[in-house]
């Protein structure tokens, strides 16, 4: 059952439905508040007595574990009966909350305020209404004299101010200055020491035609700053006065250039919405550019796209005519870099329609529309094994290249990529195609095709051990992200960075860990849960062994999709070898994606561990061709070290020679 936890307000807990969890008396809301403020961390039983009592009793420790006891049964009501508890786990000499980063209402505030940093203005404003929304009173409500809970009342009392303030910034960049007068109003009147909000409120009434009421209001904010603080009015202050009594262009929204984009955006949009009827197919095409372009936004887009592009294509099908839904099928070329898709089920619907429109197309069609789906097709049966996909990827690049078409050429050459990794060892192969991108797609001002590429070359040197070129390659692809507001690529180079730490070995074990932690961190809300599901247990998995170290025997990892291969490995960390040996046997052939050689290295491992000399025989075959490169570095994310270093294992364990 998940749990989602409040801290915004009273402390409280609601299950999957949405129903409130009986939380006992305030001793039990206590004990789970410190767990939270923990943040996943183990608090001693002691210090939990000492927390919440002035002065603990001798039974004091006993009455912790008796709330202990209490809330669990209320957090995981169909537990059976002495089994491990999953979320609120004994560890060592206490106790820790094992909640999910976003299970927790606070800790999903600060990701939203974070991530709104990177967000267009629009999109912004949407994360940042949505984050203020959760807040349900003062945090920590019933814990405001606790010295445990005061640090973390006073931050996130911040965190919330500076959400409040960039929420305003955010609708002045967006024209919206009279709706920001309410609330700005309101909290220069909570908070009078604020001067940023002062100038917020005094440029949104400027803005909003009240040019005496923004005088008046930096007049009031130098007294109450005279009066309560004893100081003048900031610069920033200052300058804005001079500048309202001046005129000055800068302050009119319509030098701004996001603010004028805003303006011709709505203008047209309400110019089509009266000229193109309600039911012409004209709209359905122009909704599927619309998503094409939502989907390199960053998350909340790429989600968006995601979930209406099934509707398109179905109310394509719908009109009954094969070459308009080719074109709505087709015209979603937005480039991919995960071989694992984010939603397969969605995946093979949207293959399926391929496939219809396909046999439906009338023999005339343009040859264009057929490349289209079938580069469709290569890229939406990733990682799958189904074998429409090579076939597909292989008869999309021919017809873009005899037609001499470089965007669909480009989406052709993705789709042969998610398609090169029937075998270890093609990250040569790989690094072909994204070179063909790069240069193809600088040619053509083909921008998100050329970060794709950037990134294809960033993982083939990778896996080669080519770190000065991957560098460039992630700066460059950094470069035209952020010129170009595509922040997606910037979540991919993150993760370099922590896998070229791990890599190269020159930086403490502490150190990696820290930065895979803050790439991880990225992928909150970044919209691809195929990339996101188990990757960081994953990545600090390699780091521990690549270290001589056991895997993570926390029996509550999520392993995502990779938990077949490291299960018998936590299995052995446990000392249980004789399940780890069985499990290694019902373990699957690893999918042939980027982690291809990463999954085979660990299903190796174990099974030079528990002696299964079928196992190491198949690893060995597999592995061999891709001898010259590094372990799952493919991928760009994490390394196992250099692939021949496994091989020499297992010859070692086959008795052959190295």
């Amino acid at each position: 059952m998940r749990v989602v936890f409040g801290v915004l307000g009273p402390v409280a807990a609601w299950d999957g439905d949405g129903d409130a969890i009986a939380l006992k008396g305030p001793r039990h809301r206590a004990v789970l508040a410190r767990l939270i403020v923990a943040r996943r961390r183990v608090v001693p039983v002691t210090l939990l007595a000492e927390d919440l009592w002035a002065d603990p009793s001798p039974g004091a420790v006993g009455a912790v574990r008796t709330f202990v006891a209490a809330l669990r049964r209320a957090l995981e009501p169909q537990r059976p009966p002495r089994t491990t508890a999953r979320l609120l786990i004994t560890e060592g000499p206490g106790y820790a909350l094992r909640a999910e980063p976003d299970a927790v209402d606070s800790w999903r505030f600060e990701q939203a305020v974070s991530a709104a940093a990177t967000l267009p203005p629009a999109d912004a404003l949407a994360r940042l209404e949505e984050a203020l929304g959760w807040w349900r009173g003062p945090a920590y409500a019933e814990f405001s004299d606790e010295a445990w809970a005061r640090t973390e009342r006073s931050r996130l009392a911040e965190l919330r101010l500076q959400a409040v303030e960039r929420r305003a910034d955010a609708r002045l960049t967006l024209g919206l200055a009279a709706e920001a007068v309410p609330d700005l109003d309101a909290h220069v009147t909570e908070h009078p020491w604020r001067e940023d909000a002062w100038r917020l409120l005094a440029l949104a009434l400027y803005r909003a035609g009240r040019q005496g009421d923004a005088l008046a209001v930096l007049r009031r904010a130098r007294t109450l700053l005279a009066e309560q603080l004893g100081v003048d009015p900031g610069p920033g202050l200052r300058r804005l006065e001079t500048d309202i009594l001046n005129h000055a262009g800068h302050l009119d929204p319509a030098t701004t250039a996001a603010g004028a984009a805003d303006r011709v955006w709505a203008q047209a949009a309400a110019a089509y919405d009266r000229t193109v009827p309600s039911g012409a197919r004209a709209r359905l095409e122009s909704t599927v550019g619309l998503l094409r372009d939502l989907a390199v936004t960053g998350g909340g887009g790429l989600e968006a796209a995601r979930r209406h592009r099934v509707a398109a294509v179905a109310a394509a099908q719908e009109m009954g005519d094969a070459q308009l839904t080719a074109r709505v099928i087709g015209a979603y070329d937005v480039p991919a870099i995960w071989t694992r898709s984010d939603d397969p089920e969605q995946a093979a619907q949207i293959v399926a329609a391929a496939e219809r429109t396909l046999t439906a197309l009338p023999p005339g069609a343009h040859q264009a529309a057929r490349a289209r789906l079938l580069a469709t097709i290569a890229l939406e049966s990733r990682g799958t094994r189904a074998g429409r996909g090579p076939q597909a990827a292989r008869q999309a690049e021919e017809i873009a290249r005899g037609l001499d078409d470089p965007g669909l050429l480009a989406f052709a050459l993705n789709g042969v990529f998610m398609q090169t990794f029937h075998r270890a060892g093609l990250a040569p192969r790989r690094d072909g195609i994204g070179a063909e991108l790069v240069a193809l797609s600088a040619r053509h001002g083909l921008v998100t095709f050329e970060v794709l590429g950037h990134l294809i070359r960033l993982q083939a040197r990778s896996a080669l051990a080519d770190f000065p070129a991957a560098d460039g390659h992630a700066a460059a692809a950094e470069h035209l992200a952020e010129r170009h507001e595509l922040p997606l690529a910037g979540v991919f180079a993150q993760w370099y960075r922590a896998l070229r730490l791990a890599a190269t070995g020159r930086a403490p074990e502490v150190e990696v860990e820290a930065a895979y932690r803050d790439a991880a961190a990225r992928l909150d809300g970044a919209g691809m849960p195929g990339l996101r599901r188990g990757v960081l247990p994953l990545a600090l998995l390699c780091l521990r062994l690549r270290h001589a170290r056991p895997a993570q025997a926390d029996e509550h990892t999520d392993w995502g999709p990779y938990e077949p291969w490291a299960r018998p490995l936590v299995l052995l960390a446990r000392d249980r070898p004789d399940e780890a040996a069985a499990a290694l046997r019902q373990a699957p052939d690893p999918p042939r994606d980027l982690l291809f050689e990463a999954m085979w290295c660990l299903a190796a491992r174990a099974a030079v561990a528990v002696g299964d000399r079928e196992t190491m025989e198949r690893a060995h075959t597999e592995l061999t061709p891709a001898a010259a490169e590094l372990a799952g570095a493919g991928s760009g994310l994490l390394t196992l070290g250099p692939v021949s270093e496994h091989l020499g294992d297992l010859a070692t364990a086959l008795r052959r020679r190295r």
